[in-house]
């Protein structure tokens, strides 16, 4: 018997963060916020969720932020945004 099992990303999901400004560029409602998670799967069927990943880019310059270096008002602009 022939197992197919690995893992995949499931699909990303964006956010625009409102009232936030990018440290780099300090221009104002220009990041954004994007999860990708990734999944275990059995046969090409997602079963469980093994990883989440955030990032906040900057439309602008096009900086990257990760989850180290949200600012307060960064994750203040992520909260009730679903990225468990």
């Amino acid at each position: 018997m022939i197992l197919f099992f690995g893992t995949r990303t499931g699909n990303t999901e964006t956010k625009i963060l409102k009232d936030a400004h990018c440290n780099f560029c300090q221009q104002k409602n220009t990041l954004s916020a994007v999860t990708v998670a990734n999944y275990f799967h059995l046969f090409w069927i997602k079963l469980f969720k093994i990883s989440k990943n955030i990032v906040i880019e900057c439309s602008h310059c096009k900086r990257l932020y990760y989850e180290n270096e949200f600012t307060p008002e960064m994750k203040e602009g992520l909260d009730g945004y679903d990225h468990s």
